[in-house]
């Protein structure tokens, strides 16, 4: 491979070095799927984007809030962050297995080709909420168009933060202005999602025919954020935590900071703790979409800071540390099967527990912590075994054949 993505000289390192490489990216992507089951079981059991209740009442109010401030908008650039990081990962291996630079774009290529046949049959048999999709068609542009540029392309990854900071500014100051200029009295924004309310699968299935491509085409802007996880792989800021503690201290910091306070008009909204007119709704809803990219900033830095917190002391990580990470290993594998069961628990023709219970936003919540806890246990079992996720070792194959 070119020299571009070539490691810079490495010096020794110990055993806390070796396990934070090792842990802090497989941690986050655990991490991450928690979030995802949060904001994906919310839309099932709401059948809206964002999942928030439009009428809250009592424990509703303050969950609204949690989750527009601290999930909603924030997990999907998490997720887009760490795909792009994962690209640079996995053209380093293949780099180190030898390959030249023509048959490692061979391979991404092939890879993120599945990756859209993935979200394919996802997105029209499961959930049309799908990103394997538009992150297989962002994955197939990025290696053709920028993995194997040079630090001088590369460079400008980190100044779309600078951009999109002003860009947050101005939004924050038409809401506010907004605010300002009428009275109160606006429903949430939210976009339903008719495909999770389908008497039948069949008629889901023909629902999400039209929903997954309109869903895929709108995500192809992140390309942005996949490119500033790239940047940060290629710094190795997560592998080598120790080394960026001052960047990550300050991307978590900033990057929450940021989305926490963007987010709260919205948060306040969504929980009816203030009234929002009409005018002011768009513009608020439009503040938290674009700020949750520096949460998602945020995260990751706070998970490169929590894995160098867990292996300084040289005692290595912990067992829920290791389960967590051995579910990033697997994402996949725990991202399709939180849709599988959302199918099983949410659907008016499987279990339709948002329609048994008072309150489908709480139980969602509840239904996502149980999953991921299962995914997470499920990993754990596997990793012990030495197994592959199953759709990790499905898409190895099919990239990969037999060898």
């Amino acid at each position: 491979m070119t020299a571009d993505l070539q490691s810079p000289p490495r010096v020794a390192r110990g055993p806390v070095q070796a396990a934070e490489r090792a842990l802090a990216p497989d941690l986050a992507r655990g991490a991450m799927l928690l979030f995802i089951a949060l904001a994906n079981a919310a839309g099932y059991f709401l059948a809206s984007a964002p999942g928030v209740a439009t009428d809250p009442r009592g424990l509703e109010r303050y969950y609204n809030f949690l989750m527009v401030e601290f999930v909603h908008a924030r997990a999907f650039p998490l997720f887009a962050i760490m795909f792009g990081y994962g690209l640079v990962q996995l053209a380093r291996r293949q780099e180190r297995a030898g390959a030249a630079p023509r048959q490692v774009r061979s391979v991404l290529l092939r890879r993120n080709a599945w990756l859209l046949a993935f979200g394919a049959v996802h997105g029209l048999l499961l959930y049309s909420g799908d990103f394997l999709g538009a992150y297989g068609l962002i994955g197939i542009a990025f290696t053709l168009l920028l993995l194997q540029r040079s630090d001088k392309v590369h460079r400008f990854a980190p100044w779309y933060l600078a951009v999109g900071l002003v860009y947050v500014l101005v939004l924050a100051a038409m809401a506010l202005a907004a605010l300002g200029s009428g009275a109160g009295g606006a429903a949430v924004s939210v976009t339903p999602f008719p495909s999770v309310e389908a008497a039948t699968y069949a008629d889901s299935v023909r629902e999400r025919l039209a929903e997954w491509p309109a869903h895929t085409l709108t995500l192809l802007a992140m390309i942005l954020m996949v490119w500033v996880g790239s940047w940060a792989a290629r710094h190795r800021v997560l592998e080598e935590p120790a080394r960026h503690l001052r960047l990550l201290g300050w991307a978590a910091a900033g990057g929450l900071a940021i989305a926490v306070t963007a987010g709260l008009p919205m948060a306040l909204h969504a929980g009816g703790f203030v009234a929002v007119g009409a005018d002011a709704a768009g513009p608020v809803r439009m503040l938290y979409e674009t700020s949750g990219f520096f949460g998602g900033v945020g995260y990751v830095a706070l998970f490169g800071l929590l894995a160098h917190a867990l292996t300084r002391r040289g005692a290595g990580p912990g067992p829920v540390a290791k389960a967590v990470s051995a579910l990033g290993q697997r994402s996949l594998t725990g991202y399709l099967f939180q849709s599988v069961a959302w199918l099983f628990l949410a659907m008016p023709f499987t279990l339709a527990l948002d329609e048994r219970v008072g309150s489908p936003l709480l139980v969602s919540g509840a239904c996502a912590a149980a999953v991921w806890l299962v995914s997470v246990a499920g990993a754990e079992l596997m990793r012990r075994k030495g197994l592959r996720g199953p759709a990790e070792t499905l898409l190895r194959r099919l990239v990969y054949g037999r060898r």
